[in-house]
């Protein structure tokens, strides 16, 4: 029994917390951002003003994450981003295929109290900042589901909150709109009447009860459904993230009218469905019940924080490098009328560049703050380019970068506008490599590595020659191209079959990018014209054209439905098919046709098609692709771009293995492997569902011997993309033998990256 008497006034306990990183937002950025840090010993507090992790992902919004991938709508191949984030989608896939955002809400948990050096505040919100000259000392913060206050120190401090509290509260300089045409020079800022804010959505989820459900709407539910000019477009099949476009709050202000917001948006959710239920119009919808309404809307854009660099349109469309680049990003610059879903303009304006972007550590902390951090949506960008940074996969990839230049500022005793040094930079670009942060245009060697020092032998490698075929043919109703990677000099033979229904003509073009690493096929180097005859026409195709430079080669087949052309089942790291289809769901209609005066550029999309569809085409390469070299696996590039950059192993090898070799003893205590878990999948966390729950290019079974051939380390059933093995004694040996098994009769096994460390 607690008794207490009458007191003129009491206050809630408070704890202090003191840690080297404080991180307020449990949105992915913040998420990824934590775990980065703390699996580098550093001691982080992860403060959530909700009772779930996710941000937008959550269960309480539900929205799927992407980022470069851009549901495979677009030409950035292999974009899926690394890392944490990376080991987050492949871990959701291999427990949830189904996409149940309650176990992505799980999975995002299981992660973060996994991490002893995390310190999880769930339901707790920032509303105090303590600062002293131009350094945040301590934030306070309150539960209110235990009435206790937070007194969170730190000497460093990442704000991944989406409205940018702490930034806020510290007085970080921000940007709150849209930046004029004339500021930057942005042809793509958008007018007045457009509008410069997104606006915020919320969704909701249906239920089949296999019997007649009624329903009465609320009496705040719109009335009128013909008030939302796209009313036309509503079904009763559509659900969750689906029905994005369902948006509002763009002329109103997204921070501090939130709930006002909210409001409106689910007037129009029961008025939408009251519609579908009782206008007479949907009788599909007799049996179907509401399951779930978001409680909270999913917000797009507020503030925007100033670092030491604004990141830009004309950055994104033209790729440019930066020296201090940590991150990259290629989802489609996507701007939304600001009046939402009753706008009379189509609900997104997305316009996407020919290949993925670098993103400036500079543009990831404050310039009058010195001790804070951004990630996610806050980070410095043009209203223009925050339509492309602003998706979560890019957020969290951000904010990884944000956590490990955390790290480093403590190691180092450094401010994170110091890091900018080349000597530091360097480290921290490494760094990230290192733990899996692809970074466009980089590939650095880290010196620490022992792989780098060792004599580097295998068992074989694949010559590819053939991708054979199993009876399996598809008529060309899509202009189809195979992907080989090259390297310079004369284009390799063709040989293959193709099925005429009768006398017809077979358009073929030679294509590659015009900027290394890119998968745009924006320049023809030699056209063909066929002429088939009717039943099977074996083709040897030979080429006048060169290669300028190593880089992938698209054999184009124009669409031509009386033909036919054999596919093979055999897929192999690297070697991928793509075809000139639509997506309308990214605004990819085969071609991309920009207005001139916007900035953009006109080209092709070439994309492939999702499993178990995409297959290789059937075909003989003469003389076969040799680009499959175990020295890849030390290459500092852990995922294709100019090439597979993996060390790929022959396919008949019955038993395949990697071999290191040092002139002395080497003590190890750290080996770092990267398997194949197919970047160029998009791994949407919610309401897809996948075919699979392991990528079929992925390494399950693997052993490590040491010198003596005794078993170091032996691995069953792997799916993900990192392995960290981390030994309690180190193993002292002059070398390590990576035995792997083949994932399937198909792929052949494959490595990117071996990293050793002492």
């Amino acid at each position: 029994m607690i008794r207490s008497s009458a007191q003129p006034l009491r206050s809630f306990p408070r704890h202090i917390l003191e840690a080297d990183l404080v991180v307020t937002g449990g949105g992915l950025a913040g998420v990824c951002c934590a775990l980065t840090a703390a699996r580098e010993n550093i001691r982080v507090v992860l403060v959530q003003d909700r009772s779930v992790l996710g941000g937008n992902s959550s269960s309480e919004v539900r929205l799927w994450v992407l980022g470069a991938t851009s549901h495979m709508g677009n030409n950035n191949r292999w974009a899926r981003e690394g890392g944490i984030i990376d080991e987050i989608l492949v871990e959701n896939t291999w427990r949830n295929p189904e996409g149940n955002p309650i176990i992505f809400d799980m999975v995002l948990l299981d992660k973060v109290t996994s991490e002893k050096n995390i310190t999880l505040l769930l339901n707790t919100a920032v509303y105090q900042v303590d600062k002293k000259e131009e350094r945040i000392q301590s934030l306070l913060a309150y539960c209110s589901q235990n009435q206790t206050e937070y007194e969170l120190r730190a000497p460093l401090f990442c704000d991944a909150s989406g409205d940018g509290v702490v930034g806020f509260l510290s007085g970080a300089a921000f940007r709150m709109g849209a930046e004029s045409e004339d500021e930057f020079g942005e042809q793509f800022a958008p007018t007045a009447d457009y509008g410069e804010l997104l606006g915020h959505s919320l969704y909701f989820y249906t239920k089949d009860t296999g019997r007649p459900v009624k329903f009465i709407p609320p009496a705040f539910a719109l009335d009128d459904i013909t008030k939302i000019p796209r009313f036309r477009s509503f079904n009763a099949k559509d659900y969750g993230c689906r029905l994005w476009w369902i948006e509002y709050g763009g002329r109103l202000d997204t921070v501090h009218e939130t709930e006002k917001i909210k409001w409106e948006l689910w007037k129009v959710v029961y008025g939408v469905w009251n519609y579908l239920k009782n206008s007479g119009n949907f009788p599909e919808a007799e049996s179907l019940t509401l399951e779930w309404v978001g409680m909270i809307p999913g917000k797009r854009e507020s503030r925007r924080f100033e670092g030491d660099y604004i990141l830009r349109q004309q950055d994104i469309v033209r790729q440019h490098s930066f020296e201090d680049a940590v991150a990259y990003g290629g989802w489609s610059i996507d701007l939304h009328p600001s009046d939402g879903v009753f706008s009379e303009k189509p609900g997104c304006n997305q316009w996407h560049a020919k290949g993925i972007y670098q993103i400036p550590f500079r543009s990831l902390y404050s310039h009058n703050v010195t001790n804070l951090l951004f990630a996610g949506r806050l980070i410095s960008v043009s209203h223009v380019a925050f339509g492309s940074t602003r998706v979560m996969g890019t957020g969290a990839y951000v904010g990884q970068a944000a956590g490990m230049a955390a790290v480093l500022c403590r190691q180092l005793q450094l401010l994170p506008g110091q890091l900018q040094d080349k000597r530091y930079m360097s480290r921290l670009q490494t760094e990230l490599q290192r733990s899996g942060q692809f970074i466009p245009g980089l590939s650095l060697k880290d010196e620490k590595d022992l792989v780098q020092q060792a004599e580097l032998t295998t068992s074989g490698k694949l010559l590819l020659w053939e991708l054979p075929a199993a009876g399996m043919w598809k008529q060309l109703n899509l202009s189809t191209a195979q992907m080989l990677p090259l390297t310079a000099g004369k284009v390799p033979e063709l040989t293959l079959q193709v099925y005429a229904e009768e006398n017809t003509i077979l358009d073929i073009e030679l294509r590659m990018s015009s900027r290394p690493g890119n998968f745009t096929p924006d320049i023809t180097l030699e056209k063909k014209s066929l002429s088939l005859t009717p039943g099977i026409n074996d083709l040897r195709l030979s080429f006048g054209a060169e290669m300028p430079e190593a880089g992938y080669a698209f054999f184009c087949f124009y669409k031509n439905e009386k033909l036919r052309l054999a596919y093979s089942p055999k897929r192999i790291t690297g070697i991928l098919s793509v075809f000139n289809l639509v997506n309308e769901a990214v605004s990819n209609y085969g071609r991309q046709s920009p207005p001139a005066d916007i900035g953009m550029d006109a080209f092709e999309f070439w994309c492939p098609q999702r499993r178990p569809e995409g297959l290789n085409l059937a075909l003989q390469i003469h003389p076969a692709l040799d680009v499959f070299d175990g020295e890849n696996v030390r290459n500092g590039l852990s995922r294709p771009t100019t090439g597979p950059n993996a060390w790929v192993a022959d396919r008949d090898d019955p038993a395949p293995f990697l071999q290191l070799d040092w002139p002395e003893r080497k003590r190890i205590r750290e080996i770092i492997l990267k398997f194949d878990t197919d970047a160029d999948h998009p791994m949407e966390s919610v309401l897809m569902t996948h075919p699979e729950t392991v990528m079929p290019f992925c390494v399950r079974n693997f052993t490590i011997f040491d010198d003596q051939k005794n078993i170091c380390y032996r691995k069953e059933g792997n799916y993900q993309t990192i392995h960290k093995i981390r030994f309690d004694k180190p193993v002292e040996t002059r070398q390590l033998t990576i035995s792997v098994e083949h994932p399937s009769a198909d792929t052949p096994a494959a490595i990117f990256e071996i990293l050793c460390y002492e």
